[in-house]
C-alpha cells in the first residue's frame, strides 16, 4: 500500500471532442463521466447506488484474477519501472448496470516519495483487444509514442501520438492528437470538471448521462456507419500481439 495521503474518489462531468480532418472531415462531441480513483481505495458505494459505479480488475490490465495495483506493478516491473508502494491513481468509467467501455483509462503511477514515475494510458477498441502506453511525460503532461495499436475500421496503425495527460485537478484536460508527415489527421479531448463523489453527484451524473457506457460506445459505432456510408475506406484489422502481463 501507498505511504502517501489517500487520494478521495471525484466524479469528472465530461465533454469529449473527436475532430477527423482527413481524407474526410468529421467532428463531433459528446457528454460523459469519468471516475478518479485511488486503486488501492476503490470507492465502496451504498447499496442503491451500486448497480451505477462498478470496478473490475477484469475491465483492465493484466490477470482478471489479480488486484489492480498487482497487475499495473507487474507490467510496470516487465519495463524496469519499480514503483516501491507508490500511489496509483486511475481515471476511468466505471461499470454501469454491468456494462463498461474504456476508450482510455490513465494510470498516474508515483514513486514511495510521491514524486509521478510515469504514465499508462490503456486504450480499448471495439472489437474487445487492449493496449498499453508507457509514458515518462514532462511537468506539462506532455508525451510522445509511437501509435501502435488499431483503433478506428478508418485508420491504420502508423504515425505518433502526442498526448497530454497531466494528473487531474479541479479540471480535467487530456488530449491525444495523431501526427503523420507534418499533419494532424486526428483530435480527442476530454474536458471535464471536477467533483466530489457523494451520492448525490454520483447519482446526479448518472440521471444526466444514462447509461454512459453504452452510450459512448452506441456514439463511436453510428460515427463509424456515418463514415462508411460517406465511403471512406475500411483498413482490415491488423493481427494484434498479446502484451506481456497486459492482455
Amino acid at each position: 500500500m501507498s505511504a502517501a495521503a489517500p487520494v478521495p474518489a471525484a466524479i469528472y462531468r465530461t465533454s469529449i471532442s473527436h475532430v477527423r480532418r482527413t481524407p474526410l472531415r468529421n467532428a463531433f462531441t459528446y457528454r460523459s463521466y469519468s471516475w478518479y480513483v485511488d486503486v488501492d481505495r476503490l470507492p465502496q458505494l451504498p447499496r442503491p447506488l451500486r448497480p451505477l459505479a462498478g470496478f473490475r480488475v477484469e475491465d483492465h490490465l493484466g490477470d482478471p484474477d489479480g488486484t489492480l495495483r498487482g497487475n499495473v506493478e507487474r507490467y510496470l516491473d516487465l519495463q524496469g519501472i519499480g514503483l516501491d508502494g507508490g500511489r496509483i491513481t486511475m481515471l476511468a468509467s466505471a461499470r454501469v448496470f454491468g456494462h463498461v467501455f474504456n476508450p482510455l483509462s490513465v494510470f498516474w503511477c508515483h514513486d514511495a516519495a510521491g514524486n509521478l514515475r510515469c504514465v499508462i494510458a490503456e486504450v480499448h477498441n471495439t472489437y474487445g483487444q487492449r493496449h498499453c502506453y508507457l509514458l515518462e511525460t514532462d511537468s506539462a503532461g506532455r508525451a510522445s509514442v509511437s501509435k501502435e495499436f488499431y483503433v478506428s475500421p478508418f485508420n491504420d496503425v502508423d504515425g505518433q501520438y502526442r498526448m497530454k495527460l497531466p494528473e487531474p485537478g479541479e479540471r480535467l484536460a487530456v488530449s491525444i492528437v495523431l501526427e503523420r508527415e507534418g499533419h494532424q489527421p486526428f483530435i480527442a479531448t476530454m474536458d471535464g470538471v471536477r467533483r466530489e463523489a457523494t451520492p448525490r453527484n454520483i447519482a446526479s451524473a448518472a440521471l444526466a448521462v444514462p447509461l454512459a457506457p453504452l452510450r459512448v460506445a452506441a456514439q463511436i459505432r453510428w460515427q463509424g456507419i456515418r463514415l462508411w456510408a460517406r465511403r471512406l475506406p475500411i483498413i482490415k484489422r491488423p493481427h494484434h500481439p498479446s502484451q506481456e502481463a497486459v492482455q
